[in-house]
């Protein structure tokens, strides 16, 4: 039943809740009992100020017996029941379900909100415990200052005739170590406190560059016409503090003012509004690369998607995050991604539907092709990027199954129990 036909069911629902007679509901708001009797049972439509009053009769909005107000429940619900992989028949349910118990639905709702939003923190935090190049400084600080203070202690615990000069020095090696050691837990404690400590504004060049980008919603339409230069807009932006994030970020203008000269936005969004999403059609038309289209795509600012580049040692190089496909941050990417296997065949467009594990059940199209980015070399192989466009299948499509893959995030954060990929245990998986 269509959203618009369940303002009824959700009037008679909120009658019977409120223990409100439907005749005497009806002479509330100047109606015959029948004809509230055919509206409740969704064989009248209503609107305008016969659904004011018997919302002000009822006690509620009246945009919660509409379908606006339940259009992200419904959709929330419908998310929740995939990821439970609940029948098709029952994931139809949803809008029922919303109707005939809005309270029950808004608590689930809610419940599944927030399961997936610890669910990206724990992946965020994860990656960063295991990557983050600082804070695995400053644990091995506190790991080797502590061995240091134990190996001390443990002399002077054992040899009973050792020296009195020898002891002293031990004693002092033992408080030396100790105050640094309160030092490094100091300096951890205020690292790991998101809010106050270091971490809080603290950030690697790739950081830099990616809270840069997102500032300008990845689009730099002043570069593309002219209106800015590279080195002019780097230098002037304040996100982009360190030495090497002016250089990563410089490279990115740089590679987008190249890109914007081969295909022009204007001409690009023209071309997708002629038809449905072919991106090896689109760099055949406008004769480029397809990584290179990929990369216009993703800046296409009608289109909603994300953006990976990686090079041949696997190094993330540049990530334009999408809803539901989780980009690591600092550790390797899941090794099952077709950005990787683009890397084999360079020259050669893939296209697979995949599905991230342990997110909710949304499936992606993913377009992944690889380049050359130097030139040939006397026994060495030349450089590579591979870059893959990630694209959500809409609600409407058509949903696949047997030719969808299932891939992950990263191996440390990945529920997967049976992977040939695997690298490292999953802190998801059951007696890691």
């Amino acid at each position: 039943m269509a959203r618009e036909g369940l303002t009824g069911t959700r009037i008679r629902e909120r009658r019977v809740m409120v223990g409100a007679k439907q005749s005497n509901l009806a002479r509330q708001i100047g109606i015959s009992a029948s004809y509230l009797n055919l509206i409740e049972h969704n064989r009248r439509r209503i609107g305008g100020k016969l659904l004011l009053d018997i919302a002000a009769a009822l006690g509620v909005e009246a945009s919660a017996l509409t379908e606006g107000a339940e259009a992200a429940l419904i959709a929330t619900l419908r998310e929740a029941a995939s990821g439970a992989r609940m029948p098709e028949t029952e994931i139809e349910r949803a809008e029922e379900f919303a109707g005939r118990f809005p309270g029950w639905a808004d608590t689930l709702a809610t419940a599944h909100r927030k399961i997936a939003a610890l669910e990206r923190t724990i992946e965020t935090l994860s990656d960063r415990l295991a990557h983050d190049p600082a804070l695995a400084a400053s644990v091995h600080e506190v790991l080797s200052t502590a061995a240091s203070i134990r190996s001390a202690a443990s002399i002077l615990a054992e040899d009973k005739d050792l020296a009195p000069e020898w002891q002293e020095r031990f004693h002092t090696n033992i408080d030396a170590d100790s105050r640094r050691l309160a030092e490094s837990s100091k300096a951890l404690v205020g690292f790991l406190d998101a809010e106050t400590g270091d971490a809080a504004g603290s950030s690697s060049p790739q950081e830099e560059v990616e809270a840069f980008l997102e500032a300008r919603n990845y689009g730099f339409a002043d570069i593309e016409d002219g209106r800015a230069q590279v080195d002019d807009l780097v230098a002037q932006d304040p996100a982009l503090t360190s030495v090497a994030a002016r250089h990563i970020a410089r490279g990115v203008l740089e590679r987008v003012r190249a890109d914007s000269a081969r295909v022009a936005m204007a001409d690009l969004e023209q071309a997708l509004a002629q038809g449905p999403l072919d991106p090896l059609a689109l760099a055949q038309a406008f004769d480029v690369s397809v990584p290179c289209i990929l990369r216009r795509l993703a800046a296409a600012p009608t289109l909603t998607c994300g953006l990976v580049v990686a090079d041949r040692s696997g190094s993330l190089l540049f990530r334009k995050a999408v809803q539901g496909f989780t980009i690591p941050r600092y550790g390797p990417a899941c090794p099952l991604w077709p950005l990787f296997e683009a890397l084999s065949v360079p020259g050669q467009m893939l296209q697979q539907r995949v599905s991230m594990s342990g997110a909710s059940d949304v499936q992606f199209d993913c377009y992944a092709a690889a380049e050359f980015t130097g030139p040939a070399t006397l026994n060495a192989p030349p450089l590579a990027q591979a870059t893959m466009l990630v694209l959500p299948v809409s609600t409407g499509a058509a949903r696949e199954e047997g030719t969808v893959k299932n891939v992950g995030a990263a191996c440390r954060i990945c529920p997967v129990r049976a992977c040939a990929g695997r690298r490292e245990p999953s802190i998801l998986s059951d007696g890691f």
